[in-house]
């Protein structure tokens, strides 16, 4: 599936979700980064969200799972870094489009809105979904544009959490 790991991250309100993906990927061999935070203590969602969004940026990761309790602050935080397709998924159908036609390189989830046996099936349909490419590529297209000519060199130097 991946050659690269996969890089995980959360806030407390992703934590108990991540240990079941964790679980999930030692279930089926998949290689992953966990970049925290490693409990339910109340911590900043952004400094976790930039961890992965910059190793997948950079090339260091192909995919990233980012969960807090919603998803929400995570998928805009992520869509920040240049070359990033974040997508917040709450269903499996959501997942495979997703992929299928945006190429996402990033899923969100919320620990506290989508169940456990649902946040594993829409994670094995991102994982295994294909990109169909074609006349997807034209938005995609149009998306990298806009960031070469929105987006800044300008690292963010992100704080003292893990």
């Amino acid at each position: 599936m991946q050659q690269k790991p996969i890089w995980i991250g959360n806030d407390h309100g992703g934590y108990d979700l991540k240990l079941h993906i964790i679980d999930y990927f030692k279930s089926k061999g998949i290689a992953y980064h966990d970049v925290g935070t490693d409990s339910a203590q109340i911590v900043r969602y952004p400094y976790y969200a930039a961890k992965v969004a910059e190793a997948v940026s950079g090339g260091e990761a192909d995919r990233g799972i980012l969960i807090c309790s919603t998803g929400i602050g995570m998928s805009i935080f992520a869509n920040r870094f240049k070359g990033i397709r974040a997508s917040l998924c709450t269903s499996t159908y959501m997942g495979r489009m997703t992929r299928a036609h945006n190429n996402s390189n990033l899923l969100c989830l919320g620990g506290k809105i989508t169940g456990v046996l649902e946040a594993l099936d829409i994670l094995e349909t991102w994982l295994t979904t294909e990109y169909e490419g074609g006349r997807h590529d034209i938005s995609l297209g149009l998306i990298a544009e806009a960031e070469e000519a929105l987006c800044t060199s300008n690292a963010w130097e992100h704080g003292p959490e893990k």
